[in-house]
């Protein structure tokens, strides 16, 4: 139903890849591989949406990026429709409380971390967002399961395709770091994310 209104499948699947992934940024053939579609069906609809206004791109060592536009007019209605992810409820009072609760398409993040353990916060930065502040890609704050993170970073490698940088706090470190006002800590604060789970309010 969703496919008849807006015209087209690959259309349909591009707009929940960039609402579920707001402050990401994919390349045409990471998109491909994501939404499982024709490379020329994708740029394609590429093409329209940037036309719109609805994604941005903006090229960087020799490849073209594209991500969505939080400036959209129409950005919020939109994200209510696509960003919401499985199982979460697609009404959202605003974009900053939207990206909490976002989900990538072809799965439920949230859920695979918190099969880590007691995650507090989980943030993709560094290759995720383009933002090297702070110098990792992902961030996860709680108390964890040494190997089943280990599993998780490399199934996420394997799935991106790429080396993964990352940190684990404890809860308590990372509060000390926030209150000392710690170079990563706040280089991290300033930095480009994506916000996975945030039970810490930030």
């Amino acid at each position: 139903m969703v496919e008849q209104l807006f015209g087209s499948k690959t259309r349909v699947k591009l707009l929940q890849l960039f609402y579920s992934n707001p402050n990401r940024s994919f390349y045409v053939r990471e998109i491909t591989r994501k939404i499982d579609e024709q490379i020329n069906s994708v740029r394609r609809e590429l093409s329209n949406l940037l036309s719109i206004g609805i994604i941005t791109s903006d090229n960087t060592n020799n490849k073209l990026y594209y991500e969505v536009n939080q400036k959209y007019d129409f950005y919020d209605p939109l994200q209510a429709i696509f960003g919401g992810g499985v199982g979460v409820p697609a009404k959202k009072p605003s974009a900053k409380k939207a990206t909490k609760a976002a989900q990538p398409v072809g799965g439920n993040e949230a859920d695979d971390l918190k099969a880590l353990g007691h995650i507090e916060l989980a943030v993709l930065t560094g290759q995720f967002t383009r933002d090297e502040r702070a110098g990792v890609d992902l961030v996860l704050v709680g108390t964890v399961n040494t190997n089943a993170v280990n599993k998780y970073v490399a199934d996420l490698e394997a799935k991106e395709g790429k080396e993964i940088r990352y940190v684990v706090m404890k809860p308590s470190d990372y509060k000390y770091r926030q209150q000392i006002r710690d170079r990563f800590v706040t280089e991290l604060a300033a930095a480009k994310k994506q916000v996975l789970i945030d039970q810490l309010g930030e």
